[in-house]
């Protein structure tokens, strides 16, 4: 079972994630930032996997600590569903259009945490949502999962758009990524090095 729940109580956000790397997209958010609701449920519905997330922060101040420490809480998730990594494919990527914009994102789970972030966005909010926040999201769930993350928007003019087909690009390369790869042995290391 490629599952995991974790929860992160902090004096400025309490946070429960849990799921399932074998769903079907399905995916449950409650995390008071609207908008993080709907690019969390492109990556369970574009990932096929099974996501539960709530969360309260102190959302009086903004929204940075909240998404960010969503982002950490996802990353222990995964982290803790995939477990050695045998047998899965380990890199993934994908393109993800939406109207004018377009992003790629790559992830390798080398246990290495790194992000490469190359986003221009059009304007600083969709809604009330800082789109700087997308980033910290994204730092926070490398650095506690341990994959190495490149994401590139290549095209855009819509904000909107840019995030969304970050999300979306990133739960297709996710799914990519843990999906066991049928040429290797169940217990097969896909690393020279003997571990991951």
């Amino acid at each position: 079972m490629r599952n995991a729940e974790i929860i992160r109580n902090t004096l400025e956000t309490q946070i429960s994630v849990r799921l399932d790397l074998d769903g079907s997209g399905q995916g449950k958010f409650a995390t008071e930032v609207p908008f993080l609701d709907h690019m969390l449920d492109q990556i369970a519905r574009h990932g096929l996997i099974d996501l539960d997330i709530e969360a309260k922060g102190d959302l009086q101040i903004d929204a940075h600590h909240t998404v960010e420490d969503i982002g950490i809480t996802i990353g222990q998730a995964l982290a803790k569903a995939w477990g050695d990594k045998r047998g899965l494919n380990r890199y993934g990527h994908a393109y993800v259009p939406l109207d004018e914009a377009l992003s790629r994102v790559v992830i390798d789970l080398s246990g290495r945490p790194g992000l490469e972030f190359n986003v221009e966005f059009a304007r600083p909010l969709v809604g009330q949502f800082e789109v700087d926040l997308v980033r910290e999201f994204f730092q926070g769930l490398v650095n506690h999962s341990g994959m190495t993350l490149h994401i590139d928007n290549l095209r855009g003019v819509n904000a909107h758009h840019q995030v969304e087909t970050i999300f979306k690009a990133f739960g297709r390369a996710l799914r990519m990524a843990v999906t066991p790869d049928a040429r290797l042995a169940a217990d097969a290391m896909p690393s020279t090095k003997g571990s991951l």
